[in-house]
């Protein structure tokens, strides 16, 4: 259980969260463990086996606080937001949009550009800090085949098109992402390109669970902008498919899912120790090991850089509720186009 950047993360099995004039409290075997200031949160993730009193529920929909119910692993159950306010007209431009097959070729390209571009910009960093002559090749050629599907994104006229360009670029990249992992840690964590559902090795079960993370911070996002998040352009629309928000995080997996993972990998931050291999080859992080990656999730969102577009200094988890807003200005015509978030 852990409090952090007004979200508090409820991952003990069994814990219950109960109300207490005007606190959270979490309880493990009846006893509390811990008890937060309602004012001192915005959201509260629970994974797994976690229960909510009726009183907490309420209380938090009456303070505006999400609730946010994953399964132990980490995948996406179901959101508890308070009533929507206003925004209706936004969300009927949306759905105007979605129904117009160039908007959302238009607005599909802007998701993928900065995938990609982030992709790509990953790739080079790595070649230009590698040793080895062969995985600097590797990492430029690939950096390049990359870049062709971005030159190539502006002929792109469909969103099917778009998405070939994505998919296409998605396996040359997960191709040489192994490579980024350095080699004393390679035999530990190998990686034979990208599975989910389940995950089939320990890098790909650490990409989910992050992934999981940055997917319930683009849901909020889009909650907060007015915007309906399973109302979505490059992601085609299914029955408790959250479409928009799967729109939204793809220029953040790399950005942030990716680097992350990596970076906990390569500074044996975590072992294999963390991970349990299960019947039918799938593997999955212990609770330890999930606890970790939310630590180190939370220390990236507090980090802060410098926004290429608004030129100006802003933490790492302020930038999913950033693109939300360029993208509902550009939803209600304020803008001409959508502007992906790409970072170096």
């Amino acid at each position: 259980m852990d409090v952090h950047l007004s979200t508090l993360y409820v991952m003990t099995q069994g814990a219950y969260l109960r109300r207490d004039r005007l606190n959270l409290v979490v309880e493990v075997d009846k006893k509390p463990r811990i008890k937060v200031p309602i004012h001192h949160l915005d959201g509260v993730s629970l994974f797994g086996r976690v229960m909510v009193s009726p009183s907490a529920l309420a209380f938090c929909q009456q303070s505006s606080i999400s609730l946010t119910f994953l399964t132990e692993t980490g995948r996406l159950l179901a959101r508890v937001d308070a009533p929507r306010s206003g925004n209706v007209l936004l969300r009927r431009e949306q759905f105007r949009l979605a129904d117009q097959p160039d908007a959302c070729a238009s607005l599909a390209r802007g998701f993928v550009v900065g995938k990609l571009h982030n992709a790509r910009n990953t790739l080079l960093r790595a070649a230009r800090e590698t040793k080895e002559p062969s995985e600097q090749a590797r990492f430029e050629k690939t950096a390049g085949l990359i870049g062709y599907h971005i030159e190539a994104l502006p002929k792109a006229l469909t969103t099917d098109s778009v998405r070939g360009h994505e998919g296409d670029a998605a396996r040359q990249y997960f191709d040489s992402l192994p490579y980024l992992i350095r080699e004393p840690r390679r035999e530990d964590f190998p990686m034979h390109g990208r599975t989910r559902r389940p995950p089939l090795d320990r890098v790909n079960a650490l990409l989910s669970f992050t992934y999981a993370l940055v997917q319930g911070d683009c849901l909020a996002a889009l909650v907060a902008a007015g915007l309906d998040p399973d109302v979505g352009f490059l992601h085609v629309d299914r029955p408790g498919r959250p479409s928009l928000v799967l729109d939204l995080m793809e220029e953040f997996r790399t950005l942030i899912a990716d680097r992350l993972v990596l970076a906990l990998i390569n500074r044996q931050q975590i072992n294999s120790s963390h991970f349990l291999d299960r019947d039918g080859g799938s593997v999955e992080m212990t609770p330890e090991g999930r606890k970790i990656v939310i630590q180190a999730y939370v220390a990236r969102k507090r980090e802060t850089l410098r926004h290429p577009l608004l030129d100006t200094e802003i933490r790492v988890g302020q930038l999913p509720f950033l693109q939300a807003k360029l993208l509902a200005r550009h939803i209600r015509g304020d803008s001409q186009s959508y502007i992906p978030c790409i970072l170096k």
